[in-house]
């Protein structure tokens, strides 16, 4: 028999045998070790892969908290120095129309933009496009908003002089429009206003909104 031939017989009954020979199954086990990884050695391998993959999510997910806390903080030092500056002129942060001699509410909306971009070194993109489905307004309409990129991040902002519930539940629809349109998940939505209606802030809430601005009680003016 020459070497092929008996290597062609091994191929053919080597199945056979060692399902029916514990033994010899044995030793070409044993003698076939070195090429592959045990069960001990694969399931090492694989917890320590288990390991590392939680814990670099367990650093991103620190590192987004520290990023979101970190905004938080901008935004409520933004809200506080327009606050102070407002101060000085009449009661409420609603005295920055008359600081400014502003008439319309795109200059405030431009002017706030502006003390965040200078302040805070962030871009405020004022995004203006036509919603020819009707979606937010019940109507083909402009849907205006403005949005902010940071560190990857898109917040969608609304910066308005006054805002009352009817505004929140627009600015949410603005949002969502956004979102589709863009297929991009906003990760905060976020109104800066001097002046939000009491019974707008509920709704913020429950619509996943933050606030920044002083309550009114629009009912007792």
């Amino acid at each position: 028999m020459t070497t092929e031939s008996l290597k062609d017989t091994f191929r053919r009954e080597l199945p056979d045998w060692l399902r029916q020979d514990p033994d010899l199954r044995a030793y070409i086990l044993d003698l076939t070790r070195q090429e592959y990884a045990n069960r001990k050695d694969t399931q090492d391998q694989f917890y320590e892969l288990l390991t590392e993959l939680r814990r670099d999510r367990d650093d991103q997910n620190r590192k987004w908290d520290n990023n979101q806390a970190a905004m938080s903080k901008e935004f409520k030092q933004l809200y506080d120095a327009l606050k102070a500056q407002a101060a000085k002129q009449e009661r409420g942060i609603g005295a920055l129309g008359s600081r400014w001699g502003l008439q319309s509410e795109k200059a405030f909306r431009d002017a706030l933009a502006g003390i965040l971009e200078q302040s805070f070194g962030i871009e405020v993109i004022n995004v203006n496009e036509y919603d020819d489905e009707g979606v937010v307004f019940g109507r083909p309409d402009q849907v205006e908003l403005d949005v902010i990129i940071k560190n990857g991040l898109l917040i969608i902002c609304e910066l308005k002089s006054f805002i009352d519930k009817a505004g929140m539940y627009s600015f949410e629809r603005k949002a969502r429009f956004y979102e589709q349109r863009h297929e991009r998940q906003a990760s905060r939505l976020i109104v800066i206003s001097p002046m939000i209606d009491a019974r707008a802030r509920p709704v913020a809430e429950r619509l996943g909104i933050e606030t920044y601005g002083d309550s009114i009680d629009v009912e007792a003016l």
